[in-house]
């Protein structure tokens, strides 16, 4: 099998603690609205109506997932953390907007989570794409009108549609330069030499409003716009070769060479990353992880389907009686915690996804259940989830964090990694013991299913995050008792992404096997209202 065709060169690390969202499901809502803005951005005289067809994954778990409310609220404009999301359907009508969804069903050809969005816009033109979300909130857009395209939205972006012929391009950059527009990445489509042609613009820094103007003027350009994502993070130039890895190998190499931590590096290369310092998102993460691991707790809300609701309270009551003689007071409160995250989720409240919104739990309830028994600081509490975004990107970058490519193992397997090596972090441990951690954790949770019942993030992914806090400490015990593993981490991500690609379709987030095709979770679904229908 080739290796998934990533990079992590500019990735954020709050593209993986993140993007800060309304649940239930980051690829599902978040990834889902992110497409959703592309297409309205796309239409640069407004939508008169739009059509979505649900591919995949995204067919069969849309209305459990929220993916056909968050497309429309995409459409509307709304962000990924605007509670409004729920009320999608409602706002449209209020706008005018006219919207459909079709279910276009299975296709081994597409993404796991594919939609094609058909556009018609105020004045009558039309604008077709083809998205897919690849987990964690991060989208591709791979076709725009019958033309073959890769646009990711992580940079601010530059969509300029023109004619090709000798000197457009040189044109654009030229206009561009005059602007002081730094460009990182350039790419143009053609349909046929002489024809139109699509360039887009991946650029540092955010988007200049006097540069469009000055683009549209260009006798070659019919059109242009700026797509700029809710939640990415703008880049600028300033990161330095030995800060850069897209491998633990190299992640080591370049922790020795700073003789910093993995948090320390992390936190180094996104303040070179955005040109400025990161400490005021992370602040909002921690508030926001404090929050979604805590409210539940004190006031459980049921979810949309009404199969969570209390049971992190109940963990969290029963403390008292059981964690002496079972798995002890920390990893008890890191378990309610992480459980309540999946309740607020489901609920369709705000969380951040860390990696995922199925997985969200894990490393907000182990991090803040630790710091809370050994008295962390903030920035502790910072520099361990910067910890946990490193090897959440070098995952991202070599196999996949998301249950549609590949099964539970890769989000609440990555997430569990993540949380191992974080916690590891926080209790001394070295930049080798913090991988050998994440490392024992993949193992640990190896060919896990993504089997979501009535295709709602509930269950069983409330309890899975509790088995991945449990797996992420004792993974990290063992690697600080010096406890290794034969398999090294940059093996084990490469392993658990053939695991996953080798994983039936229906057991990756289709909930068509596992336990979602259990005669008690089909009876389950009986008078559930937020059930996708049978």
């Amino acid at each position: 099998m080739s290796a998934p065709a990533q990079t992590a060169a500019n990735l954020s690390a709050f593209e993986i603690l993140g993007p800060i969202m309304v649940g239930p499901s980051s690829s599902h809502t978040a990834g889902a609205l992110r497409l959703a803005r592309v297409a309205r951005a796309l239409a640069t005289d407004g939508i008169a109506s739009i059509s979505f067809t649900l591919w995949n994954s995204f067919a069969h778990t849309h209305e459990g997932h929220g993916t056909d409310r968050a497309l429309v609220a995409g459409a509307l404009g709304l962000n990924t953390d605007d509670m409004r999301i729920k009320d999608a359907f409602e706002l449209a009508q209020q706008a005018g907007l006219s919207y459909r969804i079709q279910i276009g069903g299975d296709n081994e050809a597409f993404h796991p989570n594919s939609v094609g969005i058909d556009v018609t816009t105020t004045s009558g033109s039309t604008v077709q794409i083809h998205g897919e979300s690849l987990g964690g909130g991060r989208i591709r857009i791979s076709r725009i009108n019958d033309i073959d395209v890769d646009l990711s939205g992580e940079y601010t972006t530059l969509f300029v549609v023109h004619q090709d012929i000798p000197g457009a391009l040189a044109a654009l950059t030229q206009t561009l330069a005059q602007d002081h527009v730094n460009i990182a990445f350039c790419r143009t489509y053609r349909t046929e030499q002489g024809g139109r042609a699509y360039t887009i613009f991946e650029m540092d820094g955010a988007a200049l409003p006097l540069v469009l103007p000055r683009i549209e003027a260009i006798p070659a350009v019919f059109w242009a716009t700026f797509i700029e994502l809710p939640g990415t993070t703008s880049s600028a130039p300033g990161v330095s070769t030995s800060s850069l890895f897209q491998t633990g190998a190299q992640l080591l190499k370049a922790c020795q060479e700073h003789k910093a931590t993995i948090g320390d590096l992390m936190r180094r290369r996104e303040t070179a990353l955005m040109g400025k310092d990161p400490s005021a998102l992370m602040k909002r993460v921690i508030e926001v992880m404090h929050e979604e691991t805590e409210a539940p707790l004190a006031h459980p809300e049921p979810s949309l389907g009404g199969f969570l609701g209390g049971q992190a309270k109940a963990v969290a009551d029963a403390s008292s009686k059981l964690a002496s003689a079972l798995t002890g007071s920390v990893q008890t409160n890191a378990i309610a915690r992480a459980m309540a995250v999946l309740e607020r989720s489901a609920s369709m409240g705000v969380i951040v996804a860390a990696p995922t919104a199925g997985s969200a739990g894990i490393v907000p309830g182990c991090v803040l259940a630790l710091a809370e028994h050994v008295g962390a600081s903030h920035a502790d509490v910072a520099e361990a989830l910067f910890c946990a975004a490193a090897i959440g990107l070098i995952l991202t970058a070599n196999a996949s964090v998301a249950g549609a490519e590949g099964g539970c193992q890769a989000e609440v397997g990555s997430a569990a990694a993540m949380a191992a090596a974080a916690v590891t972090q926080m209790l001394g441990g070295s930049p080798r013991q913090a991988l050998d951690a994440a490392s024992l954790a993949l193992s640990n949770l190896l060919g896990l299913v993504c089997d979501p019942v009535a295709g709602l993030v509930e269950v069983p992914c409330q309890t899975r995050n509790a088995i991945g806090v449990a797996t992420a400490f004792s993974s990290a015990q063992l690697a600080l008792s010096g406890v290794s593993f034969l398999v090294p981490f940059d093996e084990m991500a490469r392993v658990m992404y053939d695991v996953g690609k080798a994983l039936p379709s229906s057991l990756r987030e289709t909930a068509q096997g596992g336990i979602a095709v259990a005669p008690s979770a089909q009876a389950a679904r009986i008078g559930c209202a937020a059930c996708p229908r049978a």
